[in-house]
């Protein structure tokens, strides 16, 4: 296992700069985020640390070389839109440029991309998965033809009212991985693990890993606090944001030893990406990067 950080949380650094402070601090990688240039809708969106729209030769050996160099490595290219947007005009443009990012990765000699299968909000889980064919056949017809994997996030996407009820994410539980796994016949399409997810809904971690020894190639190291006083005002029949709190590694919920060892229990030996969204962390870069400092410290003792 490699520990590593999403680049995400320092828009303010340039990618040489992401990688230096890796590197200084002892991460073995970073899953770098690839967004369009310009501002996202949302939070920790509209990052972008590798430009795949203008990936020049020389900017590709430029980057291999500066990763070498500095003994950090790229554990994946991620970039998390919704990709099923009932939207259609955004759809195309969400996955024109997830084209791109599978590209990139494949120019990179990066073997993975990260992302969400996304869902048309406004539909309900059979008419979603009947669109899945169509909106996922010819990307991951493209990433075959470059031997790129796919790695799908287990985020709901479901926190505020402009995601409720049903999130922007299909990929959010076994049930629904099962049914995309039967329809998208890809078999380089896998999960990118995070556990904060399990604990928004109440769902186990160590079954996860079993039900999908064969499908996690890649996880996200993100912690999450359920406030029960907020819970037993609001109840669970209202956008999580509510109730849940996103937290550094060892301040939430998440049992990191049993997570870890459930991971390696399956044989598991890939990326382990801090994700850091902890609000109580964010008053500057100072404090983002104390974050994945001690964050750093903390997973050590688990790897």
């Amino acid at each position: 296992m490699k520990l590593g950080f999403l680049s995400s949380i320092v828009p303010d650094l340039s990618f040489e700069e992401v990688i230096d402070f890796a590197a200084e601090v002892g991460y073995e990688t970073v899953e770098v985020a690839c967004w369009p240039s310009g501002k996202s809708e949302r939070r920790y969106g509209g990052v972008t640390h590798i430009d795949v729209c203008n990936l020049t030769e020389d900017k590709i050996s430029y980057i291999k070389k500066y990763c070498e160099e500095k003994n950090v490595s790229i554990s994946a290219l991620g970039y998390y839109p919704n990709n099923m947007d009932q939207d259609l005009e955004k759809r195309e443009f969400y996955n024109n440029h997830l084209l791109k990012v599978i590209d990139a990765a494949d120019k990179l000699g990066i073997g993975l991309v990260n992302t969400f299968i996304g869902r048309m909000t406004d539909r309900n889980l059979e008419d979603n998965i009947n669109e899945l064919n169509s909106v996922w056949d010819p990307i991951l017809a493209h990433a075959e033809k470059r031997n790129i994997a796919v790695g799908i996030e287990n985020c709901p996407m479901l926190f505020t009212y402009d995601e409720w009820p049903g999130g922007q994410n299909l990929g959010s539980s076994p049930h629904n991985f099962r049914l995309i796994f039967e329809k998208l016949k890809y078999k380089k399409i896998g999960i990118n693990f995070d556990p904060s997810h399990h604990i928004i809904q109440d769902m186990e971690y160590e079954e996860f890993f079993k039900k999908f020894k064969d499908k996690i190639y890649h996880l996200h190291i993100k912690d999450m606090k359920i406030d029960r006083e907020k819970l037993n005002e609001y109840g669970r029949l209202v956008p999580p944001n509510f109730y849940t709190i996103p937290k550094i590694p060892g301040h939430g919920d998440v049992d990191w030893s049993k997570f870890i060892r459930s991971a390696r229990e399956i044989g598991y030996n890939g990326p382990v990406v801090v994700e850091i969204e902890d609000r109580s962390f964010e008053n500057s870069l100072e404090d983002r990067l104390n974050a994945l400092k001690i964050s750093y410290r903390y997973m050590r003792n688990y790897m």
